[in-house]
């Protein structure tokens, strides 16, 4: 590698140097995003998530410039939190005759939210038949959620357009935080019924759609000069 009188790298081979280290570690944090997507395949994806996260952090301290951690934990647990809810709802959509869809729905439906399992496959568009449940997945697999995945990997790539969709939709997301806890509340006694993990259960999965909430202090206070258009 060609240095510089002092014994340092050039501009262009630091350069190079952090665009592959930056590269490296993307490879291992999509594999372990789109695995962990999924929902059950998860338990496989997160250390492959883990080891991207280590190669960022060994690049950071190594003295290169790769992108901020804080903007790649908040762009990829976007991706990973929007990916769950469009596969799962996705499925239940359009898949709900399946033997997968009827184990792992169903089988969620027996752990914690009976919406899947209380009169599966009976309603017109088949699925589950939680009150609410069909027009929350509709609306929002074709907007909010297929919108936030573009917008983090704008986020991701730096681009200020992705900053800003990231504060516009991680805002929707928490409207739809509100709307889905009152929609859980309200038929609490379809949603809870005799299943094993009901209310401690729900708020372990629930703290998935925090991340709209601990996202947006940081997009509204971060410099937004280090985005570019």
């Amino acid at each position: 590698m060609p240095a510089t009188p002092n014994g340092g790298l050039t501009f262009e081979d630091h350069h190079e140097r952090s665009q592959q280290a930056q590269r490296q570690a993307d490879k291992w944090l999509i594999s372990g995003s789109l695995l962990i997507g999924t929902a059950a395949l998860g338990v496989f994806g997160l250390p492959l998530f883990l080891r991207g996260v280590w190669l960022l952090r060994k690049a950071a301290r190594d003295g290169l410039s790769v992108r901020p951690m804080i903007v790649t934990l908040i762009g990829y647990l976007v991706i990973i939190d929007a990916a769950i809810n469009t596969v799962g709802w996705a499925l239940d959509l359009v898949a709900n005759h399946t033997l997968l869809a009827r184990v792992l729905l169903n089988g969620w439906g027996n752990m914690f939210d009976a919406g899947y399992f209380w009169h599966y496959n009976e309603l017109l568009l088949g699925g589950a038949a939680g009150p609410g449940e069909k027009a929350m997945e509709v609306g929002m697999i074709l907007t909010v959620f297929t919108m936030r995945i573009a917008a983090a990997i704008g986020f991701l790539q730096m681009k200020r357009w992705g900053h800003q969709w990231m504060i516009i939709t991680c805002w929707m997301g928490v409207v739809i935080w509100t709307v889905y806890v009152f929609n859980m509340t309200m038929f609490a006694d379809v949603r809870y019924a005799g299943v094993v993990f009901p209310v401690i259960g729900w708020w372990l999965y629930d703290i998935f759609y925090i991340t709209p909430f601990l996202a947006i202090p940081y997009l509204h206070t971060v410099n937004r000069e280090i985005f570019s258009d």
